[in-house]
């Protein structure tokens, strides 16, 4: 069994939507999209890359699953990212898909919850939510969230769809490993612990590019 980790771009004031282009998501009229593209260096490519080459499994839904359908099966196979993410396992939580085109792809059930339950029970290793925010809504609701790694970019958008929405149910993490890139992003991990006060974790590692 391994952990289910959340790796996801969010800017300052917690905007995940549209991240990589204008038409990614235009939902509720936002016409930001591709706002992380000016702060995409070296760092950032790294830890995307190495989230997505070292996972065991993706969990993606309908419209995050779809974006990637079109790109990654046509990406560099001598790229480790491509060919780690067209070779694993891809869950794909929707109630309306039923074309999966995507090589190793499977559809999850309608008890969600269950059903992300059972995957994260059979999968070695990290099973990885890029993306993904109505789903990432289910996942926080239920706490089946074990760590949250946060790429935080120095903007603010002022609207969109956050990851964590207005209702979310409270939850108390721990900061684990804070690092920071040239471009001005901080990469934030998050550990859940229980909801009273923990102050036996020590201090969060930090790091420089």
């Amino acid at each position: 069994m391994g952990p289910l980790v959340v790796v996801n771009f969010v800017s300052l004031d917690g905007v995940m939507q549209s991240v990589l282009s204008a038409d990614e998501d235009r939902d509720g009229g936002f016409d930001e999209g591709g706002w992380v593209l000016p702060y995409v260096d070296d760092v950032v490519e790294r830890v995307m890359s190495e989230s997505t080459a070292g996972a065991g499994a993706l969990l993606l839904g309908r419209r995050t699953y779809e974006i990637f359908a079109d790109t990654w099966p046509y990406g560099d196979m001598d790229d480790p990212a491509v060919a780690a993410m067209n070779a694993m396992p891809k869950y794909v939580a929707s109630r309306t898909l039923e074309d999966l085109r995507w090589a190793n792809s499977v559809l999850l059930g309608a008890d969600l919850a269950s059903e992300v339950s059972r995957v994260k029970a059979a999968t070695q290793g990290e099973t990885v939510v890029l993306g993904s925010g109505d789903l990432l809504r289910t996942l926080i609701e239920h706490d089946l969230v074990d760590e949250y790694r946060l790429l935080v970019f120095p903007l603010i958008l002022g609207s969109g769809k956050r990851l964590f929405a207005d209702g979310s149910t409270p939850r108390r993490l721990t900061l684990t490993a804070v690092r920071s890139t040239p471009s001005g992003v901080l990469i934030n991990t998050y550990h859940r612990t229980s909801d009273r006060a923990d102050h036996e974790h020590g201090e969060p590692t930090r790091s420089q590019h």
